[in-house]
């Protein structure tokens, strides 16, 4: 049996099939919570935000106009749901003050990565994505763990392309450093000596 396409259960709930709603929550919870896990870092309230994006979701169906994807919408709505829980609660994000990264660290830097396993390596990025300012986070997330493109990005974060561009560029460098102040003590310890 073939997966149906979102907008076969948004049509289904628009013409009344409350009960339709679910499947478009299955299929988009995880990533949802995801998303405002890292913005909101925070469980409670990511559960919170979470709850309230699929009612706004419901309240909203028949404002889907189908020029996106469909989880592109859903992502917008999550993420401004996000800011605006942080602009209510006017929360001040503690981030860590970063030296100016060396691009010749890179390859230190890959060295660790090739010493781990995949996991390790998956884990270690997500703790330093938390260490993050929260839209360099959320750009990271919604790229590599996501895999949502540029243009999706710039759908969901209202921001151009160009913008989204630029930023990017600055999370990368941002999580490079990050992962070089908090690897190379874990590798040293976890691995043993680097093969440099």
């Amino acid at each position: 049996m073939s997966i149906q396409t979102d907008q076969f259960y948004v049509d289904k709930i628009l013409k009344g099939d409350t009960k339709a709603f679910a499947v478009l929550v299955n299929r988009y919870r995880n990533m949802v919570f995801s998303l405002t896990m890292q913005v909101l870092k925070n469980r409670e309230e990511a559960e919170e935000i979470s709850q309230d994006t699929f009612v706004k979701i419901y309240k909203h169906l028949n404002k889907f106009k189908g020029d996106s994807k469909f989880s592109t919408w859903v992502y917008r709505i999550a993420y401004n749901a996000c800011l605006d829980r942080i602009k209510l609660n006017n929360k001040h994000k503690n981030t860590i003050e970063l030296n100016q990264f060396a691009e010749n660290q890179i390859g230190t830097l890959e060295d660790a990565f090739d010493i781990m396993d995949r996991n390790d390596r998956e884990l270690a990025v997500k703790n330093c994505i938390q260490q993050m300012p929260d839209d360099y986070g959320v750009l990271i997330t919604l790229f590599y763990f996501e895999e949502l493109s540029l243009s999706e990005i710039s759908k969901v974060m209202g921001l151009s392309t160009n913008n989204v561009k630029v930023k990017m560029y600055r999370a990368r460098k941002r999580l490079a450093t990050i992962l070089m102040t908090t690897l190379e003590p874990t590798i040293l310890e976890n691995y043993g000596p680097k093969s440099r």
